[in-house]
């Protein structure tokens, strides 16, 4: 069975971040919801992780030694959606389905309905925990496999990460690597005006956790810092993103209001313009 690990190809990993978002917003505009600012955000951040760095093998989603990777902000399910697709979790044509009645492809990932979700999210705040019970797991099991977990800034300002937070600092989970995409906004507005989060290094680093400050967008420090991440030892990782609402598309970026908007089939046609895609 393929293990999908790929090359350190900087203009690889970018070419797939842009099909990547040209297909979330393809999806996202066919069924005339879902969120589009947070899932572009993370787009170059899941790209890497699935064509990059984690060991996975789409053919056989449960294998054992895999890599996990946990999507705590759900609402971005079109990424991952997306990822999974291109790398042969399931056949791209299921992209289409996106929140139908029926449909694998829900508005937050299902476990119980999607092959290579390994744990259901949406419930903002949870998505940590999980992964903490997962890398002790895996430690106890002797494992070589790390966890990834996603959050999103706006996720952040629930009490339960920062437990969450205190207990991997606590036990040393050293194949825990969490990743928090820094977009300054969410649903009601930004976040420094919504609930204040700065300073967001401070916080992590007095659970004892290993800091890392990146651009979200610099797929060369992404993958750098991926790679740094995994060499830290005695203390859990965290990879601090800064990256714009939205980003790719003019029309998107910076705009609290395509946090859960769906683009129009004519902001479609401008954004896959600007992306060099096509309709199809």
């Amino acid at each position: 069975m393929a293990t999908v690990t790929q090359p350190r190809d900087i203009e690889f990993l970018k070419e797939q971040a842009r099909t990547v978002r040209i297909e979330i917003l393809k999806m996202l505009t066919q069924a005339g919801s879902g969120h589009t600012g947070g899932s572009l955000s993370a787009a170059d951040i899941v790209t890497a992780l699935y064509f990059y760095k984690m060991r996975h093998r789409p053919d056989d989603p449960k294998w054992p030694q895999r890599d996990r990777f946990i999507l705590s902000k759900g609402h971005a399910a079109p990424l991952l959606y997306t990822v999974l697709a291109l790398t042969g979790y399931f056949d791209k044509s299921l992209l289409g389905t996106l929140r139908r009645t029926g449909s694998p492809l829900q508005g937050h990932p299902s476990s119980k309905m999607l092959q290579g979700i390994e744990v259901s999210t949406g419930s903002l705040g949870q998505g940590l925990s999980i992964a903490n019970g997962m890398a002790l797991g895996l430690r106890l099991d002797d494992s070589p496999a790390r966890v990834y977990c996603l959050l999103g800034d706006g996720e952040i300002q629930e009490g339960q990460v920062w437990e969450a937070a205190m207990t991997a600092g606590h036990y040393a989970l050293d194949n825990l690597c969490a990743i928090v995409d820094l977009n300054s906004l969410q649903i009601d507005g930004r976040c420094e005006d919504v609930m204040k989060i700065d300073p967001v290094a401070e916080k992590w680093k007095a659970f004892n956790w290993h800091i890392f400050e990146i651009d979200g967008h610099n797929m060369e420090e992404i993958v750098n810092t991926l790679d740094e991440a995994e060499k830290i030892k005695g203390k859990p990782s965290v990879i601090l993103a800064k990256t714009i609402k939205g980003k790719g598309v003019s029309i998107f970026e910076g705009k609290v209001e395509y946090h859960g908007l769906a683009p129009t089939k004519e902001e479609l046609e401008i954004a896959l313009k600007e992306l060099g895609g096509n309709g199809k």
